[in-house]
């Protein structure tokens, strides 16, 4: 990325790395399916109990975009009816490493973060205060 003449910014956003990352990775559920991953192998039913509020349908779009990323690989075993088990591959769990850091940043900053908004929507510093103080 670099600064063009009319200070615009000059991205080819079809080529960029961290928009293309963050479209797969960035949703509501990837970074809970890879927590749960990170404890271990898993099964679908499994995955399904420790993420909450996840359809089966997200839950199967989720698991496929991962593996298509690389992230995870699916292992069927041949019982019947088959059973299946997903798991981090090196690179999910190089992922996986980077999303902890940003776990501890999200919970060493969230109630600042609530307080800002709560400043911003005009509820005022006593709101934030007393919303800090809660946290």
């Amino acid at each position: 990325m670099s600064i063009g003449p009319d200070g615009t910014a000059d991205v080819d956003f079809s080529r960029c790395p961290v928009r293309d990352v963050l479209d797969h990775l960035g949703d509501k559920w990837t970074s809970l399916i890879v927590l749960m991953l990170a404890e271990g192998p898993q099964r679908f039913s499994a995955l399904q109990r420790a993420v909450p509020d996840i359809s089966k349908r997200m839950l199967t779009q989720s698991l496929r975009s991962l593996e298509r990323d690389g992230m995870l690989s699916r292992h069927v075993y041949p019982t019947k009816p088959p059973s299946v088990e997903y798991r981090l591959t090196d690179l999910g769990r190089r992922f996986h490493a980077e999303l902890q850091r940003l776990v501890a940043w999200a919970e060493a900053n969230h109630a600042e973060i609530r307080a800002a908004r709560l400043r911003h929507d005009g509820l005022g510093p006593d709101a934030a205060l007393d919303l800090a103080e809660a946290v």
